[in-house]
């Protein structure tokens, strides 16, 4: 199982080396020590822990649907061209950009500042790991 020194963990959590010792001294994380004295966490704890502090935006669209990963968010950019758009959003800490018709974008109203939500329904999904 790997392991993550509190810094690792912070920059993975998107907070401080500070907050992630305040959770462990809370009780709030479980850390250990690794064998070079270090206090490390254990990834499958880190998993849980970014899992269940995630907070999930309120999806705004009521629908039976089958695609599974939605992400709630803000619109932040619109590139049109005649035919195409690019439209890129912000869902949380993810940046999502989605390419369709500049029609779809019109008839959407799709700008900066609107509150949309994107689908991803893929048969084809890449896991990476880092070499360790």
């Amino acid at each position: 199982m790997p392991y993550f020194r509190f810094s690792e963990a912070a920059r993975l959590l998107g907070v401080s080396d500070d907050t992630v010792r305040r959770w462990v001294d809370a009780g709030h994380l479980a850390a250990e020590v690794d064998t070079a004295g270090r206090k490390v966490v254990a990834g499958a704890v880190l998993a849980e822990f970014a899992r269940a502090r995630a907070g999930e935006i309120p999806d705004p669209i009521e629908a039976g649907r089958s695609a599974r990963n939605r992400f709630v968010g803000l619109v932040t950019a619109v590139v049109t061209d005649k035919v195409m758009a690019q439209v890129e959003m912000q869902c949380g800490p993810h940046r999502v950009v989605s390419l369709m018709s500049s029609e779809a974008v019109r008839e959407m109203g799709l700008e900066p500042g609107v509150l949309a939500v994107a689908l991803v329904k893929a048969t084809t999904v890449i896991v990476e790991i880092p070499d360790l």
